[in-house]
């Protein structure tokens, strides 16, 4: 009998759904929040109003595009947390109250777990391998996290590494307000670094012990660097605008890389894969795919689709516990910090 999982996210500004038939998504539906970019980032106030407006809709297309009825639903699995506590309430609401009313289970999601199933959605892969084998290590690069991950099973993670502050998608974007390009900044610089030379300007890599990372002193540094060009220059950051972000993406890369090929050769596993929404930044995957060429690594890079926050992710985690009988009761409390 074929499993069929609602998945659900609202961990920050977007509501999504998802519909997952034994590991295979059938729908896959987000619904974004322009009302944060007259603010220049999320406001958790009008984010958590914008969910309260989405989440019947973006519920009710998830299932009439995944081509099956609401009944035929065993489960519906949601983010607990980590997030913003408004949007996670409205999320975690909706999915108790739609499984009460179809007599079903609901299953907690730690969302960032989630970034890292998303590696074994059926079809998600674009590279030659299927999906990687236990163990592997991960690295989870978001707006709110940036990790080194050992994965030993689909519930057993192993934190090798963190940031002691900012995370890398947080420092994109913090130095895209300083250069005052339109939120979401992290994209911006993406696609602005395409044109710019990163060997043009130069930043600092942070003295951090072990496999952590901080990237506030990078945030720092860009902003005296700017400050200190612009009293010159009124226009140096439009002249250098493509040169700025290349090299504040190359930088910030090139921590990322250090880190993690230490901990490959210290962990001895030749397995690696990417996830988060700054596994989307097209200077990352790059630079994990060559890497991996020259280390003869495995590889595993998401879809761009399932690299941002989706509820496919949230699914395919929800299957692997409903398989375990691994169910919440409507106790079930959101969390903003929710531990790893």
């Amino acid at each position: 009998m074929p499993v069929y999982i609602l998945g659900i996210e609202s961990s920050c500004d977007d509501t999504a759904a998802a519909v997952l038939c034994d590991g295979k998504i059938l729908a896959n539906v987000v619904a974004g929040q322009n009302v944060h970019k007259a603010y220049g980032g999320v406001v958790p106030e009008l984010a958590s109003r914008a969910h309260q407006q989405n989440i019947i809709p973006v519920v009710d297309q998830a299932i009439k595009q995944s081509g099956i009825d609401k009944k035929d639903l065993q489960a519906i699995a949601f983010t607990t947390g980590p997030g913003l506590l408004g949007s996670l309430l409205v999320g975690s609401s909706f999915a108790k109250s739609m499984a009460l009313g179809l007599q079903i289970p609901i299953i907690q999601i730690n969302h960032m777990q989630a970034h890292v199933l998303a590696h074994f959605i059926k079809g998600n892969l674009s590279e030659t391998f299927a999906n990687p084998e236990f163990p592997f290590i991960c690295l989870t690069v978001s707006g709110g996290h940036t990790q080194i991950l050992k994965v030993n099973d689909y519930f057993d993670m192993e934190i090798l590494g963190e940031t002691t502050d900012d995370a890398a998608g947080e420092a994109f974007d913090k130095i895209a307000k300083l250069m005052e390009l339109p939120y979401p900044g992290g994209p911006l610089i993406d696609k602005f670094a395409k044109e710019g030379n990163p060997e043009k300007f130069k930043f600092p890599h942070p003295q951090v012990s072990g496999l952590n990372f901080s990237f506030s002193g990078l945030k720092t540094s860009v902003l005296y660097f700017l400050q200190k060009n612009m009293q010159k220059d009124p226009l140096f950051i439009e002249k250098f605008k493509y040169d700025i972000c290349a090299s504040v993406q190359h930088t910030i890369v090139e921590i990322l890389m250090e880190k993690l090929m230490v901990a490959m050769d210290q962990s001895g596993i030749n397995q690696v894969a990417l996830a988060g929404g700054v596994a989307a930044n097209s200077g990352l995957r790059k630079a994990i795919e060559e890497n991996g060429q020259q280390k003869k690594w495995k590889t595993f890079i998401p879809k761009l689709e399932y690299c941002t926050d989706n509820a496919a992710m949230i699914a395919i985690a929800g299957y692997y516990k409903f398989l375990r009988s691994e169910f919440s009761s409507q106790d079930a409390a959101a969390s903003a910090r929710l531990p790893f």
